[in-house]
This record gives structure tokens, C-alpha cells and sequence, in this order.
């Protein structure tokens, strides 16, 4: 299952430098999650969660980034942002992949 996330989060970052974006670092871990992707589009720091589904029949990838989920995902950035001594504009994407079609979703959620 690990190898299929690998995968796909790869995938994606392909996606997203052949739309400009500069990859900084994949799994990014701390003790309150992992964020998929970092990385810089223009002036901002962009944490990019990848969901995958293979087919929409129990619902869209993009529906199973939870509250719980997105909650994580902020305190990861947060703790990334200190640590790396970052002052500029952050941003929370969420790449869905469903089947073979990619969604990149800008702004997806809002950081406290």
C-alpha cells in the first residue's frame, strides 16, 4: 500500500514542476503528521497533500482529506515554518488523483 502512495506522490510532483513549482521535500515527518509534499510556487510555501483513489465509486480522493487530516497537516506546516525559518506566504494544496485524472486544487484549506 506504502509502494502506491510512493508512487503517486511522485507523480504528482512531476505534475506540479512541470507547472512551475520547485519540489523542496517529499514526506516531510514530525510527531504530528507528514505532509506529502513541500514546496515553492512564486512567493509561497506550498504543503501539498496527495490523495489517490482508484475509482469514484466510495467517493472523490479529495473528499478523504478529513478535519482530522487537515488539522495535522497545518500543525506539520507550522513546526516546518519554524524550523526552517520561513517568512513568506504559505498555501495548502491538495492533489486528488482519481483514476488517471488529476485535480490540483489551490487553497484547498486554510491554516490558523
Amino acid at each position: 500500500m506504502r509502494l502506491k502512495g510512493f508512487l503517486w506522490e511522485k507523480v504528482s510532483a512531476v505534475y506540479l514542476f512541470l507547472k512551475g513549482f520547485k519540489i523542496l521535500e517529499f514526506n516531510y515527518r514530525t510527531r504530528f503528521g507528514e505532509i506529502d509534499i513541500v514546496c515553492r510556487d512564486k512567493d509561497s510555501i506550498v504543503f501539498v497533500e496527495v490523495k489517490y483513489r482508484k475509482s469514484e465509486k466510495f467517493g472523490r480522493a479529495e473528499e478523504f482529506v478529513t478535519e482530522s487530516k487537515r488539522k495535522k497537516i497545518i500543525m506539520a506546516a507550522k513546526q516546518y515554518v519554524v524550523e526552517k525559518n520561513i517568512d513568506t506566504n504559505i498555501r495548502f494544496d491538495v492533489v486528488a488523483i482519481n483514476g488517471f485524472k488529476i485535480n490540483h486544487i489551490k487553497n484547498a484549506f486554510e491554516g490558523e
